[in-house]
């Protein structure tokens, strides 16, 4: 009877052993504590963070953002520092074939001990890391302790024993040792941030634990794609403890709860890591599409590891089945760059991207969904992950297969060259194996890019005379750039991502000279580093403009977050702290100011006119690029968002406030764009659509100032068709003015489509400093719709010409936000603006500020 029982005890701890495969440990939250190394004293910390965040939760430094206190914690990157956590294990809890901890991302130099074992030496930000620590873990107390050098420390010895200086001129330092850190490289300085140099654990820590066997990796690949088939291969790496015969099984998950089997793979597992290729298809794919062309369908795949027909692991992946082209290559006007998706060329409208704050475990899921969120609402197709910040979370491309925002995706090298000794070129083989690995599987991502702008810099930024570089010296430096760039990392992404485009270097092209215009994919900066004004953005047309862009501040909201009344002057020493391009900056925002509009009459107007001037420039701009297509066929502004609270270049603050920018933006890029130009003495009239067609009528119409109509002409049933930029109407402007002051006249030109007035473009014919503009007097109605929680109507009727008109609440949350704004209101129109706020329609009323260019004027 004993052996009976014996056996079906053993029995059953063999089947609880396959059941209970897998257990993980989450060691973030709670219990952490933290200590500068030369101090010893040790206190609570949270986890992910960095030592800047700890070291302002306990109260013992400024906050670096406010007035200007960047300067007072520059001691802390100089100084090593340590972080702790304790925690018990049971013995049965030991009972696993392997216990690994998993590091998602630690910060930067980082010595990693368990139990007073050296388990871990990491020197990259951007590589995780996964060790098995079974030997070294005990029963009750176990401790995790990871030692933080100083970036500043470790890397100065490297800097000491060079014989060049690396020309790395956004380090805001008088050495600059970034070059040497596989860290986020704005964390040094840039011209829109602050530096701040940071060390931590900034990423999730686990402890995974797992018998026999576990999928490490599924690499769904997509061989060949169109309507009718997708042929595809799944990459599945496993990593064995125990050798043996095992079974791999793909599966997709069906919305009816259904899993058919794509594939059934018997394998011999050896012990350590190894990798399957399984080919499958999938008949008929539903296909992901970027935003406003489609659905953004994704498949559930799944891979399952058997042992005796028992599941022993599991992988899923939500997968989005699609074909992406970058067509780059020579044609009758140069050199194209364009992207396609399932075989249809696709007009690229988005941003620049850099990270959300310069201390990343801040930027929180919500700040993610919101930022996508905006991006959708602003009718985005693509964002481009700038290669001076990181590599984003899971979280980040997650959200852009589910919205439809296609990623460019840079390398995290910008605007120096780099060290190229082994050491070095490996760290970074490393970071590109594993980025790509992490990223590969996203629908939304669309390309690699070596760098930004170290190519262009070489031909045309004159370093070799500006750092005094010997012959000898600048042929090296070109050689370790193209060994890094057009070698090691074109490699790591053909291995890693087959069939992907990369490119080493953006832009291809330089913006100095014409021709360079015909060629690829173009950063264009004649309108503020030229100091050319807004109209040669008509003129200076790429065939993809990646990077562009103008300056303003943040509203008077964020502002009153980092600074009081006695800074409201743009010369104030916290103003000038907090404005990151000291060489132009404000001074060159006030320069444009003054070219096209009237001197502001007091800072709060300066703050509002840098970001109506802001705005029109880049409408400018926008509307140039998409009326060029199929010419130009991208225009990516310079920039979506902010790391900290200044003046900068962005549409959106560090807060998540819209600017004047963005609301253009939002205009700007709709699917149906109606365009008006002055070109040759006739004003133009483009209609530009996306994924549209059918028919429309456009009404044209010119008035003036009081609202009396002085022209006007309408075109019936005029088809539009698919992305298509046609120009419907020219006409001489003197035929319209018929001889009028210029700046006494309104011009418009809309799209009537099912007797429905939908996109409206206002055209003015002078400069708005030279338009004799009066104050308006507006009628303001508050009210709740009944259907809509949350929802605020606000009901404007104008007198006048209002232009730029500027909604405000006094002490709103980041959160309240108007659906439009700095709008132009026609003499006698009535405009209903939807305010998404949880305050009643009269405290509303009561809190509403309105500012009209005409009243930001000194008089």
């Amino acid at each position: 009877m004993k052996y009976i029982l014996l056996s079906a005890w053993l029995c059953l701890a063999v089947f609880m052993n396959l059941q209970a495969q897998d257990h993980t440990v989450n060691l973030m939250g709670s219990g952490w504590e933290f200590s500068r190394t030369d101090e010893g004293v040790w206190r609570p910390a949270t986890v992910p963070g960095t030592v800047h965040t700890d070291l302002l939760a306990q109260h013992l430094i400024p906050d670096p953002f406010i007035g200007t206190n960047e300067k007072v914690v520059q001691w802390v990157d100089k100084k090593d520092w340590e972080y702790r956590k304790k925690w018990k294990l049971k013995k049965q809890e030991l009972n696993f074939d392997v216990m690994a901890l998993e590091f998602k991302g630690l910060d930067t130099y980082a010595d990693v001990y368990l139990n007073n074992h050296l388990v871990l030496q990491s020197s990259n930000m951007f590589v995780s890391h996964v060790v098995n620590v079974k030997e070294w873990l005990v029963a009750g107390d176990n401790e995790l302790r990871i030692l933080f050098k100083s970036p500043i420390k470790t890397d100065m010895p490297k800097f000491l024993q060079d014989q060049v200086i690396y020309p790395a001129g956004n380090d805001a330092s008088d050495i600059p040792l970034s070059v040497y850190a596989r860290k986020a490289p704005y964390h040094y300085g840039w011209d829109w941030g602050p530096r701040l140099v940071t060390s931590g654990i900034w990423r999730p820590v686990y402890l995974h634990s797992w018998n026999r066997a576990t999928i490490r990796d599924v690499y769904w690949q997509q061989l060949k794609v169109d309507s009718t088939r997708a042929e595809m291969q799944a990459e599945v790496t496993v990593e064995a403890a125990v050798p043996g015969e095992y079974t791999l099984q793909l599966q997709k998950k069906s919305a009816r709860g259904g899993e058919p089997s794509l594939a059934l793979f018997p394998v011999t597992l050896q012990a350590g890591t190894q990798v399957f290729k399984i080919p499958f298809a999938i008949e008929k794919p539903v296909l992901w599409w970027p935003a406003g062309m489609g659905d953004q369908y994704r498949y559930e795949l799944v891979a399952n590891l058997l042992l005796s027909k028992k599941k022993i692991d599991t992988h899923s992946d939500k997968i989005g089945i699609r074909a992406i082209e970058i067509v780059n290559k020579p044609d009758s006007l140069g050199e194209s760059f364009y992207v396609k998706v399932n075989g249809r060329p696709v007009f690229m409208k988005g941003a620049n991207y850099i990270p959300q704050d310069n201390f990343l475990p801040r930027v929180t899921a919500d700040k993610q969904e919101q930022l996508f969120h905006d991006m959708t609402a602003s009718h985005f197709n693509m964002v481009r992950v700038w290669g001076g910040g990181v590599y984003e979370d899971d979280k980040f491309y997650d959200l852009a297969d589910q919205k439809g925002i296609l990623v460019w995706q840079d390398f995290m090298f910008a605007c120096t060259l780099y060290p190229s000794d082994t050491a070095f070129l490996e760290n970074v083989k490393q970071e590109a194996a594993d980025n790509i690995r992490r990223l590969r599987n996203h629908a939304s991502l669309a390309l690699w890019c070596g760098n930004n702008e170290i190519a262009v810099a070489i031909k045309n930024w004159g370093w070799q005379s500006g750092y005094a570089y010997t012959n000898k010296q600048w042929d090296s430096l070109q050689q370790g750039y193209d060994l890094l760039f057009r070698t090691i990392l074109p490699q790591q992404v053909a291995t890693y991502q087959p069939g992907v485009f990369y490119f080493h270097s953006s832009p291809i092209s330089n913006w100095g000279k014409p021709e360079e215009f015909t060629r690829g994919d173009n950063h264009y900066w004649g309108v503020w580093h030229g100091m050319e004004w807004f109209e040669a953005f008509n003129t200076h047309i790429p065939r993809f403009m990646s990077e562009y862009g103008f300056q303003s501040f943040p509203g008077m909201e964020t502002i009153r977050t980092f600074a009081t009344k006695d800074d409201y002057d743009i010369f104030s020493n916290v103003m000038q702290a907090h404005q990151k391009s000291p060489a132009k900056g404000n001074t060159a925002i006030k320069t444009y100011m003054l070219h096209y509009y009237r001197e502001p009459k007091d800072f709060p107007a300066f703050v509002y006119l840098s970001q109506v001037l802001q705005a029109e420039g880049m409408k400018v701009a926008i509307e140039a690029h998409r009326r060029a297509m199929p010419y130009c066929m991208g225009t990516l502004y310079w920039q979506l968002n902010d790391c900290w609270p200044g003046p900068s270049w962005s549409g959106r603050d560090y807060n998540g406030r819209w600017k004047a920018l963005q609301y253009y933006v939002k205009e700007a890029f709709k699917p149906r764009l109606v365009s008006n130009v002055i070109e040759n003495g006739q004003l133009n009239t483009w209609v530009v659509t996306d994924e549209y067609q059918g028919k429309a009528d456009l009404v044209m119409s010119a008035m003036d100032l009081n609202g009396k109509t002085i022209w006007q002409k309408e075109l019936k049933d005029i088809q539009l068709n698919s992305n298509a930029s046609v120009k419907l109407h020219a006409i001489d402007t003197a035929a319209i003015l018929q001889g009028r002051n210029p700046a006494m006249v309104i011009f418009y030109a809309q799209l009537r489509i099912d007797n429905k007035d939908l996109e409206r473009n206002i055209f003015y014919f002078a400069p708005a400093k030279e338009m004799k503009l009066e104050v308006p007097h507006l009628e303001v109605v508050t009210s709740k719709p009944a259907k809509e929680n949350g929802v605020v109507y606000i009901r404007l009727k104008s007198d006048k010409l209002a232009r730029n008109v500027y909604l405000s609440l006094d002490n709103a949350p980041a959160a309240t936000h108007f659906e439009e704004n700095y709008f132009d209101l026609l003499p006698g129109e009535t405009r209903t603006i939807r305010l998404q706020t949880t305050q009643l329609p009269e405290i509303v009323q009561q809190a509403l500020k309105i500012t009209t260019l005409e009243a930001s004027y000194k008089h």
